[in-house]
Protein backbone atom coordinates (compact mmCIF):
# COMPACT_ATOMS: atom_id res chain seq x y z
CA UNK A 1 0.00 0.00 0.00
CA UNK A 2 3.09 2.77 0.32
CA UNK A 3 3.55 2.53 -3.24
CA UNK A 4 -0.36 2.84 -4.16
CA UNK A 5 -0.45 6.82 -4.27
CA UNK A 6 1.98 6.40 -7.53
CA UNK A 7 1.50 2.78 -8.68
CA UNK A 8 -2.23 3.13 -9.05
CA UNK A 9 -2.01 6.48 -10.60
CA UNK A 10 -2.96 5.26 -14.02
CA UNK A 11 -0.16 5.71 -16.41
CA UNK A 12 2.73 3.99 -17.67
CA UNK A 13 4.60 1.69 -14.91
CA UNK A 14 7.72 1.36 -17.78
CA UNK A 15 9.20 4.65 -17.12
CA UNK A 16 9.17 7.58 -15.06
CA UNK A 17 8.09 11.14 -16.05
CA UNK A 18 10.58 12.89 -18.34
CA UNK A 19 10.79 15.66 -15.90
CA UNK A 20 10.94 13.88 -12.96
CA UNK A 21 13.40 11.25 -13.88
CA UNK A 22 15.79 14.14 -15.44
CA UNK A 23 15.72 16.00 -12.03
CA UNK A 24 16.60 12.41 -9.44
CA UNK A 25 19.15 11.32 -12.50
CA UNK A 26 21.13 15.14 -12.73
CA UNK A 27 20.83 15.19 -8.19
CA UNK A 28 23.04 11.70 -8.24
CA UNK A 29 25.52 12.64 -11.12
CA UNK A 30 25.91 14.79 -14.07
CA UNK A 31 27.15 12.21 -16.88
CA UNK A 32 25.33 9.48 -16.07
CA UNK A 33 21.78 8.09 -14.67
CA UNK A 34 22.03 5.01 -12.04
CA UNK A 35 19.76 3.20 -14.92
CA UNK A 36 22.28 3.52 -17.77
CA UNK A 37 25.29 2.45 -15.44
CA UNK A 38 23.29 -0.50 -14.13
CA UNK A 39 22.47 -0.95 -17.78
CA UNK A 40 26.65 -0.87 -18.56
CA UNK A 41 27.59 -3.20 -15.52
CA UNK A 42 24.52 -5.70 -17.25
CA UNK A 43 26.32 -5.79 -20.28
CA UNK A 44 29.75 -6.56 -19.19
CA UNK A 45 27.52 -9.61 -17.78
CA UNK A 46 26.74 -11.84 -20.80
CA UNK A 47 26.57 -14.80 -18.91
CA UNK A 48 24.52 -13.17 -16.35
CA UNK A 49 22.22 -12.67 -19.07
CA UNK A 50 21.78 -15.58 -20.73
CA UNK A 51 22.00 -18.06 -17.37
CA UNK A 52 18.91 -16.18 -15.53
CA UNK A 53 16.46 -16.68 -18.64
CA UNK A 54 17.53 -19.96 -18.74
CA UNK A 55 17.20 -20.42 -15.14
CA UNK A 56 13.59 -19.53 -14.96
CA UNK A 57 12.43 -21.62 -17.89
CA UNK A 58 14.17 -24.62 -15.92
CA UNK A 59 11.93 -23.47 -12.99
CA UNK A 60 8.82 -22.80 -15.28
CA UNK A 61 8.85 -26.36 -16.72
CA UNK A 62 9.69 -27.86 -13.26
CA UNK A 63 7.01 -25.74 -11.04
CA UNK A 64 4.73 -25.98 -14.23
CA UNK A 65 5.10 -29.59 -14.27
CA UNK A 66 3.83 -30.24 -11.08
CA UNK A 67 1.15 -27.37 -11.31
CA UNK A 68 -0.05 -29.05 -14.34
CA UNK A 69 -0.44 -32.16 -12.83
CA UNK A 70 -2.32 -30.78 -9.58
CA UNK A 71 -4.77 -29.45 -12.13
CA UNK A 72 -4.76 -32.74 -13.99
CA UNK A 73 -5.83 -34.57 -10.99
CA UNK A 74 -9.17 -32.56 -10.49
CA UNK A 75 -10.64 -35.14 -13.27
CA UNK A 76 -9.87 -37.78 -10.66
CA UNK A 77 -11.58 -35.73 -8.00
CA UNK A 78 -14.69 -37.58 -6.24
CA UNK A 79 -16.57 -36.75 -3.43
CA UNK A 80 -15.82 -37.10 0.09
CA UNK A 81 -16.73 -36.00 3.84
CA UNK A 82 -18.34 -32.31 3.41
CA UNK A 83 -18.25 -33.22 -0.40
CA UNK A 84 -21.50 -34.96 -0.01
CA UNK A 85 -23.75 -32.69 1.48
CA UNK A 86 -23.01 -29.77 -0.20
CA UNK A 87 -23.70 -32.17 -3.60
CA UNK A 88 -26.69 -32.78 -2.88
CA UNK A 89 -27.64 -29.36 -1.21
CA UNK A 90 -26.78 -27.60 -4.27
CA UNK A 91 -28.87 -30.40 -6.40
CA UNK A 92 -32.07 -30.28 -4.39
CA UNK A 93 -32.40 -26.57 -2.34
CA UNK A 94 -30.59 -24.78 -5.63
CA UNK A 95 -27.87 -22.02 -4.68
CA UNK A 96 -30.10 -19.72 -2.53
CA UNK A 97 -31.53 -22.48 -1.13
CA UNK A 98 -28.06 -23.82 0.41
CA UNK A 99 -26.86 -20.51 1.08
CA UNK A 100 -29.89 -20.11 3.28
CA UNK A 101 -29.29 -23.37 5.07
CA UNK A 102 -25.41 -22.50 5.77
CA UNK A 103 -26.47 -19.11 7.35
CA UNK A 104 -29.53 -20.74 9.10
CA UNK A 105 -28.76 -24.00 10.11
CA UNK A 106 -24.99 -24.88 9.93
CA UNK A 107 -22.17 -22.09 9.83
CA UNK A 108 -23.59 -18.81 9.23
CA UNK A 109 -20.84 -18.62 5.95
CA UNK A 110 -22.86 -17.05 3.52
CA UNK A 111 -20.45 -16.44 0.84
CA UNK A 112 -19.06 -20.22 1.31
CA UNK A 113 -22.28 -21.67 1.23
CA UNK A 114 -22.89 -19.49 -2.72
CA UNK A 115 -19.32 -20.49 -3.89
CA UNK A 116 -20.06 -23.88 -2.68
CA UNK A 117 -23.58 -23.98 -4.53
CA UNK A 118 -21.80 -22.66 -7.60
CA UNK A 119 -19.24 -25.29 -7.49
CA UNK A 120 -21.55 -27.85 -6.72
CA UNK A 121 -24.42 -26.28 -9.42
CA UNK A 122 -23.87 -28.87 -11.90
CA UNK A 123 -23.36 -31.87 -10.29
CA UNK A 124 -19.60 -32.59 -9.88
CA UNK A 125 -18.09 -30.90 -12.66
CA UNK A 126 -17.29 -27.86 -10.73
CA UNK A 127 -15.04 -30.12 -8.41
CA UNK A 128 -13.12 -31.20 -11.42
CA UNK A 129 -12.47 -27.89 -12.65
CA UNK A 130 -11.93 -26.23 -9.60
CA UNK A 131 -8.02 -26.72 -9.07
CA UNK A 132 -7.35 -25.25 -12.95
CA UNK A 133 -9.47 -22.45 -12.27
CA UNK A 134 -7.13 -21.84 -8.89
CA UNK A 135 -3.92 -22.37 -10.64
CA UNK A 136 -4.69 -20.06 -13.54
CA UNK A 137 -6.58 -17.26 -11.62
CA UNK A 138 -3.59 -17.25 -8.75
CA UNK A 139 -0.60 -17.95 -11.23
CA UNK A 140 -1.97 -14.96 -13.30
CA UNK A 141 -2.62 -12.31 -10.45
CA UNK A 142 0.72 -13.46 -8.90
CA UNK A 143 2.84 -12.06 -11.92
CA UNK A 144 1.00 -8.75 -11.91
CA UNK A 145 1.68 -8.18 -8.41
CA UNK A 146 4.99 -8.87 -9.18
CA UNK A 147 5.49 -7.08 -11.65
CA UNK A 148 4.13 -4.31 -10.03
CA UNK A 149 6.43 -5.03 -7.43
CA UNK A 150 9.48 -4.63 -9.37
CA UNK A 151 8.43 -1.57 -11.06
CA UNK A 152 7.44 0.17 -7.60
CA UNK A 153 10.90 -0.09 -6.73
CA UNK A 154 12.60 1.19 -10.25
CA UNK A 155 13.60 -2.73 -11.58
CA UNK A 156 12.80 -4.10 -14.82
CA UNK A 157 10.11 -6.78 -14.62
CA UNK A 158 11.00 -10.00 -16.65
CA UNK A 159 8.31 -11.98 -17.72
CA UNK A 160 9.94 -15.63 -17.42
CA UNK A 161 11.35 -15.16 -14.12
CA UNK A 162 7.94 -13.80 -12.79
CA UNK A 163 6.29 -16.55 -13.78
CA UNK A 164 8.37 -18.89 -11.88
CA UNK A 165 8.44 -17.13 -9.03
CA UNK A 166 4.67 -17.32 -9.52
CA UNK A 167 4.60 -21.06 -10.24
CA UNK A 168 7.13 -21.92 -7.45
CA UNK A 169 5.82 -20.18 -4.59
CA UNK A 170 2.43 -22.12 -5.68
CA UNK A 171 4.33 -25.72 -6.02
CA UNK A 172 4.88 -24.81 -2.59
CA UNK A 173 1.71 -23.29 -0.99
CA UNK A 174 0.05 -26.51 -2.71
CA UNK A 175 2.24 -29.31 -1.83
CA UNK A 176 4.47 -28.36 0.77
CA UNK A 177 2.32 -29.00 3.21
CA UNK A 178 1.19 -31.92 5.01
CA UNK A 179 -2.89 -31.64 3.61
CA UNK A 180 -1.68 -31.49 -0.48
CA UNK A 181 -5.67 -33.08 -1.29
CA UNK A 182 -7.59 -30.86 0.94
CA UNK A 183 -5.48 -27.37 -0.42
CA UNK A 184 -5.84 -28.16 -3.84
CA UNK A 185 -8.31 -30.51 -5.05
CA UNK A 186 -10.84 -31.07 -1.98
CA UNK A 187 -13.54 -28.21 -2.73
CA UNK A 188 -14.72 -27.62 0.79
CA UNK A 189 -11.23 -26.43 2.01
CA UNK A 190 -10.12 -24.95 -1.40
CA UNK A 191 -13.04 -22.81 -0.99
CA UNK A 192 -12.90 -21.65 2.68
CA UNK A 193 -8.99 -21.61 2.52
CA UNK A 194 -7.25 -21.25 -1.39
CA UNK A 195 -9.25 -19.05 -3.15
CA UNK A 196 -9.54 -16.42 -0.27
CA UNK A 197 -5.78 -16.04 -0.90
CA UNK A 198 -5.68 -15.51 -4.52
CA UNK A 199 -9.25 -13.29 -4.23
CA UNK A 200 -6.65 -11.22 -1.56
CA UNK A 201 -3.66 -11.19 -4.72
CA UNK A 202 -6.42 -9.44 -6.86
CA UNK A 203 -7.59 -7.09 -4.30
CA UNK A 204 -3.85 -5.76 -3.61
CA UNK A 205 -4.02 -5.23 -7.47
CA UNK A 206 -7.46 -3.50 -7.10
CA UNK A 207 -5.86 -1.18 -4.27
CA UNK A 208 -2.68 -0.69 -6.32
CA UNK A 209 -4.58 0.78 -9.20
CA UNK A 210 -7.65 2.77 -7.17
CA UNK A 211 -6.50 3.78 -4.24
CA UNK A 212 -3.89 7.03 -5.66
CA UNK A 213 -6.08 7.12 -8.90
CA UNK A 214 -6.01 10.63 -9.75
CA UNK A 215 -9.89 10.61 -10.16
CA UNK A 216 -12.26 10.66 -6.95
CA UNK A 217 -14.29 8.46 -9.12
CA UNK A 218 -12.11 5.49 -9.43
CA UNK A 219 -10.45 6.28 -5.95
CA UNK A 220 -14.38 6.19 -4.47
CA UNK A 221 -15.10 2.77 -6.54
CA UNK A 222 -11.90 1.54 -5.08
CA UNK A 223 -13.01 2.17 -1.78
CA UNK A 224 -16.40 0.43 -2.15
CA UNK A 225 -14.96 -2.70 -3.57
CA UNK A 226 -12.62 -3.08 -0.82
CA UNK A 227 -15.44 -2.88 1.34
CA UNK A 228 -17.75 -5.01 -0.03
CA UNK A 229 -14.57 -8.16 -1.06
CA UNK A 230 -13.84 -7.56 2.85
CA UNK A 231 -17.45 -8.32 3.60
CA UNK A 232 -17.68 -11.25 1.24
CA UNK A 233 -14.15 -12.68 2.46
CA UNK A 234 -15.53 -11.91 6.08
CA UNK A 235 -18.20 -14.29 5.81
CA UNK A 236 -16.18 -17.03 3.35
CA UNK A 237 -13.11 -17.61 5.70
CA UNK A 238 -12.49 -16.23 9.33
CA UNK A 239 -8.82 -17.46 9.27
CA UNK A 240 -7.91 -15.64 6.30
CA UNK A 241 -9.86 -12.60 7.46
CA UNK A 242 -8.03 -12.50 10.34
CA UNK A 243 -4.49 -12.48 9.20
CA UNK A 244 -5.79 -10.21 6.39
CA UNK A 245 -7.26 -8.15 8.89
CA UNK A 246 -4.21 -7.80 10.45
CA UNK A 247 -1.79 -6.78 7.52
CA UNK A 248 -4.65 -4.04 6.51
CA UNK A 249 -4.22 -2.57 10.19
CA UNK A 250 -0.64 -2.23 10.11
CA UNK A 251 -0.29 -1.09 6.24
CA UNK A 252 -2.57 1.63 7.54
CA UNK A 253 -0.99 2.69 10.28
CA UNK A 254 2.32 2.79 8.46
CA UNK A 255 0.47 4.75 5.09
CA UNK A 256 -1.03 7.89 8.04
CA UNK A 257 0.60 10.90 5.72
CA UNK A 258 2.48 12.39 8.96
CA UNK A 259 4.94 9.37 8.84
CA UNK A 260 5.99 10.49 5.35
CA UNK A 261 5.43 6.91 3.54
CA UNK A 262 2.27 8.29 1.92
CA UNK A 263 1.09 12.05 0.76
CA UNK A 264 -2.13 11.53 1.15
CA UNK A 265 -5.12 9.38 3.16
CA UNK A 266 -6.03 7.31 0.38
CA UNK A 267 -4.09 4.42 1.35
CA UNK A 268 -5.50 4.50 5.18
CA UNK A 269 -8.65 4.86 3.85
CA UNK A 270 -8.94 1.75 1.27
CA UNK A 271 -7.10 -0.08 4.64
CA UNK A 272 -9.90 1.31 6.52
CA UNK A 273 -12.62 -0.30 4.39
CA UNK A 274 -11.13 -3.33 3.52
CA UNK A 275 -11.11 -3.53 7.40
CA UNK A 276 -14.42 -2.81 8.19
CA UNK A 277 -15.43 -4.80 5.19
CA UNK A 278 -13.97 -7.97 7.17
CA UNK A 279 -15.48 -6.84 10.63
CA UNK A 280 -19.49 -6.29 9.19
CA UNK A 281 -18.78 -9.71 7.52
CA UNK A 282 -17.59 -11.44 10.41
CA UNK A 283 -20.11 -10.26 12.68
CA UNK A 284 -23.25 -11.22 10.56
CA UNK A 285 -21.41 -14.79 10.68
CA UNK A 286 -20.93 -14.89 14.14
CA UNK A 287 -24.98 -13.42 14.75
CA UNK A 288 -25.86 -16.09 12.41
CA UNK A 289 -28.77 -18.56 13.77
CA UNK A 290 -25.96 -21.27 12.20
CA UNK A 291 -22.74 -20.35 13.92
CA UNK A 292 -25.15 -19.69 17.48
CA UNK A 293 -26.51 -23.48 16.66
CA UNK A 294 -22.76 -24.89 15.74
CA UNK A 295 -21.64 -22.86 19.25
CA UNK A 296 -24.44 -24.29 20.97
CA UNK A 297 -23.05 -28.10 20.17
CA UNK A 298 -19.41 -27.66 21.17
CA UNK A 299 -18.88 -28.76 25.18
CA UNK A 300 -18.38 -25.91 27.59
CA UNK A 301 -14.97 -24.97 27.84
CA UNK A 302 -12.35 -23.09 29.67
CA UNK A 303 -11.79 -18.85 28.43
CA UNK A 304 -9.93 -18.64 26.25
CA UNK A 305 -7.74 -16.70 28.42
CA UNK A 306 -7.29 -18.69 31.28
CA UNK A 307 -4.11 -19.73 32.44
CA UNK A 308 -4.83 -23.57 30.74
CA UNK A 309 -6.20 -22.55 27.47
CA UNK A 310 -3.44 -19.64 26.93
CA UNK A 311 -0.44 -22.55 27.51
CA UNK A 312 -2.30 -25.12 25.30
CA UNK A 313 -2.41 -22.48 22.40
CA UNK A 314 1.06 -21.36 22.72
CA UNK A 315 1.63 -25.45 22.69
CA UNK A 316 -0.26 -25.68 19.44
CA UNK A 317 1.14 -22.61 18.03
CA UNK A 318 4.89 -24.09 18.43
CA UNK A 319 3.60 -27.33 17.27
CA UNK A 320 2.54 -26.07 13.90
CA UNK A 321 5.56 -24.19 13.65
CA UNK A 322 7.88 -26.91 14.16
CA UNK A 323 5.92 -28.42 11.68
CA UNK A 324 6.69 -25.71 9.11
CA UNK A 325 9.98 -25.21 9.48
CA UNK A 326 10.73 -28.67 9.27
CA UNK A 327 10.04 -28.40 5.52
CA UNK A 328 12.84 -26.45 4.85
CA UNK A 329 11.15 -26.65 0.95
CA UNK A 330 9.80 -23.37 1.83
CA UNK A 331 12.68 -21.69 1.30
CA UNK A 332 12.55 -22.10 -2.05
CA UNK A 333 10.60 -19.16 -2.52
CA UNK A 334 13.38 -17.06 -1.37
CA UNK A 335 15.49 -18.61 -3.51
CA UNK A 336 13.41 -18.04 -6.67
CA UNK A 337 12.99 -14.46 -5.38
CA UNK A 338 16.78 -13.63 -5.65
CA UNK A 339 16.77 -14.93 -9.18
CA UNK A 340 14.42 -12.36 -9.37
CA UNK A 341 16.19 -9.28 -7.68
CA UNK A 342 19.16 -10.39 -10.01
CA UNK A 343 17.26 -10.46 -13.33
CA UNK A 344 14.96 -7.30 -12.66
CA UNK A 345 18.11 -5.26 -14.08
CA UNK A 346 18.01 -1.94 -12.01
CA UNK A 347 15.92 -3.22 -9.02
CA UNK A 348 17.09 -0.57 -6.59
CA UNK A 349 19.24 1.43 -8.29
CA UNK A 350 16.59 3.67 -9.35
CA UNK A 351 13.68 5.16 -7.01
CA UNK A 352 11.10 4.31 -9.60
CA UNK A 353 7.79 5.29 -7.77
CA UNK A 354 8.84 5.37 -4.19
CA UNK A 355 8.68 9.54 -4.34
CA UNK A 356 12.82 9.48 -3.76
CA UNK A 357 12.64 13.01 -2.46
CA UNK A 358 10.24 12.74 0.09
CA UNK A 359 11.83 12.28 4.01
CA UNK A 360 10.45 9.29 5.19
CA UNK A 361 11.84 8.31 8.28
CA UNK A 362 14.46 5.26 8.70
CA UNK A 363 12.16 4.10 11.07
CA UNK A 364 9.01 4.03 9.24
CA UNK A 365 11.19 2.50 5.85
CA UNK A 366 12.39 -0.46 8.77
CA UNK A 367 9.03 -0.99 9.74
CA UNK A 368 7.45 -1.51 6.56
CA UNK A 369 10.46 -4.03 5.59
CA UNK A 370 9.81 -6.07 8.53
CA UNK A 371 6.16 -5.79 8.45
CA UNK A 372 5.12 -9.19 6.89
CA UNK A 373 7.00 -10.75 10.24
CA UNK A 374 4.33 -9.83 12.71
CA UNK A 375 1.47 -10.43 10.16
CA UNK A 376 2.60 -14.07 9.42
CA UNK A 377 3.48 -14.42 13.54
CA UNK A 378 0.35 -12.91 14.98
CA UNK A 379 -1.95 -13.96 12.36
CA UNK A 380 -0.56 -17.86 12.41
CA UNK A 381 -1.48 -17.47 16.37
CA UNK A 382 -4.91 -15.75 15.47
CA UNK A 383 -5.67 -18.71 13.14
CA UNK A 384 -3.90 -20.85 15.97
CA UNK A 385 -6.67 -19.11 18.46
CA UNK A 386 -9.41 -20.25 16.12
CA UNK A 387 -8.62 -23.86 15.43
CA UNK A 388 -8.48 -24.43 19.30
CA UNK A 389 -11.68 -22.32 19.85
CA UNK A 390 -13.83 -24.33 17.32
CA UNK A 391 -11.80 -27.62 17.11
CA UNK A 392 -10.18 -28.50 20.37
CA UNK A 393 -6.92 -29.79 21.19
CA UNK A 394 -6.21 -31.40 18.20
CA UNK A 395 -7.80 -28.16 16.17
CA UNK A 396 -4.30 -26.98 14.55
CA UNK A 397 -3.35 -30.19 13.33
CA UNK A 398 -6.26 -29.02 10.52
CA UNK A 399 -3.43 -27.58 8.19
CA UNK A 400 -5.54 -26.61 5.51
CA UNK A 401 -6.56 -23.36 7.37
CA UNK A 402 -2.07 -22.69 7.87
CA UNK A 403 -2.96 -21.14 3.83
CA UNK A 404 -4.33 -18.28 5.09
CA UNK A 405 -0.47 -17.09 6.44
CA UNK A 406 1.74 -19.68 4.50
CA UNK A 407 0.83 -17.51 1.06
CA UNK A 408 1.97 -14.66 3.27
CA UNK A 409 4.79 -15.63 4.54
CA UNK A 410 5.86 -17.33 1.03
CA UNK A 411 5.36 -14.01 -0.18
CA UNK A 412 7.59 -12.28 1.85
CA UNK A 413 10.34 -14.68 1.45
CA UNK A 414 10.47 -14.21 -2.58
CA UNK A 415 10.30 -10.18 -1.57
CA UNK A 416 13.25 -10.42 0.62
CA UNK A 417 14.95 -12.63 -1.75
CA UNK A 418 14.19 -10.12 -4.29
CA UNK A 419 15.96 -7.57 -2.25
CA UNK A 420 18.71 -9.51 -1.44
CA UNK A 421 19.33 -10.33 -5.28
CA UNK A 422 19.55 -6.87 -5.77
CA UNK A 423 21.28 -5.85 -3.28
CA UNK A 424 24.13 -8.29 -3.91
CA UNK A 425 23.82 -6.89 -7.55
CA UNK A 426 24.72 -3.41 -6.70
CA UNK A 427 27.58 -4.65 -3.98
CA UNK A 428 29.08 -6.85 -6.87
CA UNK A 429 28.38 -4.47 -9.80
CA UNK A 430 32.05 -2.70 -9.54
CA UNK A 431 34.13 -5.84 -8.54
CA UNK A 432 36.31 -7.13 -11.72
CA UNK A 433 34.97 -10.98 -11.68
CA UNK A 434 31.40 -9.49 -10.97
CA UNK A 435 29.69 -11.23 -13.50
CA UNK A 436 31.73 -14.75 -12.22
CA UNK A 437 30.02 -13.81 -8.64
CA UNK A 438 26.90 -12.73 -9.92
CA UNK A 439 26.85 -16.17 -11.86
CA UNK A 440 27.67 -18.46 -9.36
CA UNK A 441 25.19 -16.31 -6.81
CA UNK A 442 22.21 -17.34 -9.65
CA UNK A 443 23.22 -20.58 -9.97
CA UNK A 444 23.09 -21.58 -6.22
CA UNK A 445 19.87 -19.08 -6.12
CA UNK A 446 18.92 -21.69 -8.98
CA UNK A 447 19.82 -24.76 -7.57
CA UNK A 448 17.78 -23.95 -4.29
CA UNK A 449 14.74 -23.39 -5.62
CA UNK A 450 14.88 -26.33 -8.16
CA UNK A 451 15.63 -28.50 -5.34
CA UNK A 452 12.56 -27.27 -3.54
CA UNK A 453 10.58 -28.68 -6.16
CA UNK A 454 12.29 -31.47 -7.15
CA UNK A 455 11.84 -32.89 -3.21
CA UNK A 456 8.24 -32.38 -3.36
CA UNK A 457 7.59 -35.17 -6.54
CA UNK A 458 7.37 -38.04 -4.51
CA UNK A 459 4.46 -36.71 -2.40
CA UNK A 460 3.28 -35.12 -5.81
CA UNK A 461 3.44 -39.07 -6.83
CA UNK A 462 1.70 -40.48 -4.15
CA UNK A 463 -0.86 -38.50 -4.03
CA UNK A 464 -1.26 -39.05 -7.84
CA UNK A 465 -1.71 -42.53 -7.09
CA UNK A 466 -4.23 -42.11 -4.50
CA UNK A 467 -6.37 -39.57 -5.96
CA UNK A 468 -6.65 -41.60 -9.65
CA UNK A 469 -6.71 -45.29 -7.80
CA UNK A 470 -9.53 -44.00 -5.48
CA UNK A 471 -11.51 -42.43 -8.64
CA UNK A 472 -11.74 -45.64 -10.29
CA UNK A 473 -13.27 -47.46 -7.06
CA UNK A 474 -15.42 -44.58 -5.91
CA UNK A 475 -16.86 -45.17 -9.97
CA UNK A 476 -17.64 -48.78 -9.71
CA UNK A 477 -19.23 -48.13 -6.14
CA UNK A 478 -20.84 -45.16 -7.73
CA UNK A 479 -22.54 -47.25 -10.57
CA UNK A 480 -23.44 -49.95 -8.09
CA UNK A 481 -25.12 -47.82 -5.67
CA UNK A 482 -27.29 -46.11 -8.69
CA UNK A 483 -27.97 -49.46 -9.92
CA UNK A 484 -29.14 -51.05 -6.76
CA UNK A 485 -31.21 -47.91 -5.48
CA UNK A 486 -32.86 -47.68 -9.50
CA UNK A 487 -34.17 -51.49 -8.51
CA UNK A 488 -35.32 -50.00 -5.58
CA UNK A 489 -33.20 -50.97 -2.54
CA UNK A 490 -33.14 -48.56 0.39
CA UNK A 491 -30.11 -49.95 2.31
CA UNK A 492 -27.03 -50.49 -0.25
CA UNK A 493 -23.65 -51.73 0.91
CA UNK A 494 -20.98 -48.38 0.88
CA UNK A 495 -17.30 -48.95 1.08
CA UNK A 496 -15.33 -46.11 2.65
CA UNK A 497 -12.93 -45.02 0.24
CA UNK A 498 -11.10 -42.71 2.21
CA UNK A 499 -8.09 -39.63 1.06
CA UNK A 500 -6.41 -36.99 2.27
CA UNK A 501 -7.12 -37.84 6.10
CA UNK A 502 -11.03 -37.04 5.42
CA UNK A 503 -13.96 -38.04 6.56
CA UNK A 504 -15.88 -41.20 4.92
CA UNK A 505 -19.53 -43.10 6.10
CA UNK A 506 -19.03 -44.87 9.30
CA UNK A 507 -16.13 -42.72 10.62
CA UNK A 508 -18.27 -43.29 13.79
CA UNK A 509 -19.46 -45.91 15.44
CA UNK A 510 -23.02 -44.20 15.97
CA UNK A 511 -25.13 -44.03 12.98
CA UNK A 512 -27.28 -41.21 13.95
CA UNK A 513 -24.21 -39.40 14.82
CA UNK A 514 -23.06 -39.99 11.28
CA UNK A 515 -23.42 -36.91 9.46
CA UNK A 516 -21.51 -38.17 6.07
CA UNK A 517 -23.97 -41.15 5.63
CA UNK A 518 -26.63 -39.50 6.26
CA UNK A 519 -25.82 -36.84 3.43
CA UNK A 520 -24.33 -40.05 0.93
CA UNK A 521 -28.21 -41.61 1.74
CA UNK A 522 -29.32 -38.17 0.59
CA UNK A 523 -27.43 -37.55 -2.62
CA UNK A 524 -28.39 -41.30 -3.49
CA UNK A 525 -32.38 -40.96 -2.56
CA UNK A 526 -32.06 -43.52 -0.11
CA UNK A 527 -32.99 -44.28 3.24
CA UNK A 528 -29.60 -45.67 4.76
CA UNK A 529 -26.01 -47.12 3.92
CA UNK A 530 -24.41 -50.05 5.70
CA UNK A 531 -20.93 -50.98 5.73
CA UNK A 532 -19.99 -52.88 2.86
Amino acid sequence: MSTASGAGAGESDDVRPPSSAGSADSADSPSASPSSTADRAAGRRPLLRGLLPATGAVLVAAAGALVSVGCFLGLYVRPTSDDWCAAWKSRDMGLFGITSDFYMTQNGRLANAFLSGVVYDDGLAGTKILPTVIAVTFTVGLVLLGRDFVRSLGGRPRLLVLTACALVVQVLVYFAGTRSYQVLLWAPATISHTIPSVIGVWSLLLAFRTAGHPRTAVRVSGFVSAFLIGFVLGTLSEPFSLVSGLLAGMVGLLCLPRLGLARNWHPFTWCLAWCSGLVCGLVVLYSSPGARWRRAQQPAKESLLSAHELKGTVRDWLHMWDSVTGQWAYLGAAAVGVLLGLASGRLGAAPGRLEPRRAVPRKVLAALLLLPVPVVVLGSLAVVVGLRSGYGATGWTYARTWTSYLVPMELALCGYGALLGAWGGRRLSGLRRAGAALAAGAVAAGCLALASVAVLVPDVQRLTTAAVTRSVAWDAQDARIRAEAARGAKDPAYQPLYIGSLAEPFFTGNYERDWVAACVSKWYGIDRIHRG
